[in-house]
């Protein structure tokens, strides 16, 4: 226990922070847990959107040989030059959302452990309302590297309150999933979880985390053709993204009719407007966005260029009925890391202190 701990905190936290662990020999509905007030108010409405976001600088950026095994977005570029161009893509990026008032916190990579898809952090950690922060199961051995202390120990010297480290991540050891807010997407309002089944989102613990984090789940499985074959799709949120009154979705990549009724009825029933994209604009991350809103409360959905001019006049029109679009270059990324604009945006909903 007392190993397993510390690979999570330092010593002078221990008497702050409470930890969530799962012990290999227990099943995580063996652990005791209460909940804070917020989760037992059933007409509690949370915000969708937040204005501050935590992005990882990159150091040494490049293609991932062991995501790529089921990332099928993923081709490996070659050249020395690889660095220097995604590091100049996050910088434009990162200008572009504080030009809006969007409160960006960044923190850069190291070089040893070396983790190339660093530059995602939303699959290995998320920040509640609650004062929570989730660390979750990687799929990768060398992303699991990226869960660092210090990053949250920085978002916290920001003004944040965190009071409690969740770490769901044992599971990993055993082969079970759940890279996060990739695998999963959240509708906060409607206490709504979409997820897509996959090797990077184990089944049961998609439920189990929306147990207890009182989310209904939505599961189904996502396809994307790879050759002449139909392969499930890596991580939810580059075929759907769900915003505060309108939700973008590949319906193309759900091959059960039965799956894709229940997820648009899903979608309908919580009032929100579908704004569909086909398979060709998926492979082109129109559905990897992320809506977020700046300190004055105005809200943009956030995408790349390629997602964006993959994009139909009518699609932009539907999406700009709601807010402003915010967009920019990241193919480097994109086509060496095999994700995109909302893949590096790790939503902070903490409470300030």
């Amino acid at each position: 226990m007392e190993e397993l701990l510390s690979r999570n905190r330092k010593k002078e936290n221990s008497k702050t922070l409470n930890f969530h662990i799962y012990l290999k020999h227990e099943s995580p509905q063996t652990l005791q847990f209460t909940h804070p007030q917020t989760h037992q108010l059933s007409n509690f409405k949370t915000m969708q959107t937040t204005d501050t976001v935590l992005m990882i600088e990159p150091i040494a950026f490049g293609y991932n040989a062991e995501t790529a095994e089921n990332n099928y977005f993923q081709v490996e570029q070659k050249g020395a030059d690889i660095q220097s161009k995604a590091l100049a893509e996050f910088k434009i990026f990162v200008e572009k959302l504080r030009s809006k008032g969007i409160n960006v916190i960044t923190v850069k990579d190291t070089i040893d452990p070396h983790t190339p898809d660093s530059i995602f952090p939303n699959n290995w950690v998320s920040f509640h309302k609650d004062g929570k922060v989730v660390l979750y199961p990687m799929f990768a051995s060398n992303r699991r590297v990226e869960r660092r202390e210090d990053i949250i120990e920085t978002i916290k010297n920001q003004g944040f309150e965190v009071s409690e480290i969740d770490d769901w991540s044992l599971p990993e050891m055993q082969g079970h999933f759940l890279e996060g807010t990739g695998s999963m997407i959240f509708d906060h309002d409607n206490k709504i979880a979409y997820g897509s089944v996959s090797l990077r989102l184990d089944e049961n613990l998609f439920r189990e985390f929306c147990t207890k984090y009182r989310f209904t789940p939505v599961v189904f499985h996502s396809f994307q053709t790879v050759g002449d074959e139909r392969l499930p799709i890596y991580h939810t949120n580059v075929m759907m993204c769900v915003a505060d009154q309108f939700v973008v979705i590949c319906l193309d990549c759900i091959d059960s009719e039965l799956e894709r009724s229940k997820v648009i009825e899903t979608i309908k029933n919580s009032g929100k407007e579908i704004i569909e994209i086909s398979e060709e604009q998926m492979q082109q991350f129109a559905g990897n966005m992320l809506q977020v809103q700046n300190k004055e409360g105005q809200k943009y959905l956030v995408m790349s260029q390629t997602a964006y001019q993959s994009l139909h006049s009518d699609q932009i029109a539907n999406i700009k009925k709601y807010c402003e679009i915010i967009y920019s270059d990241l193919n480097t990324i994109e086509v060496n890391g095999g994700g995109s604009a909302r893949c590096m945006l790790a939503e902070v909903f903490l409470p300030k202190k």
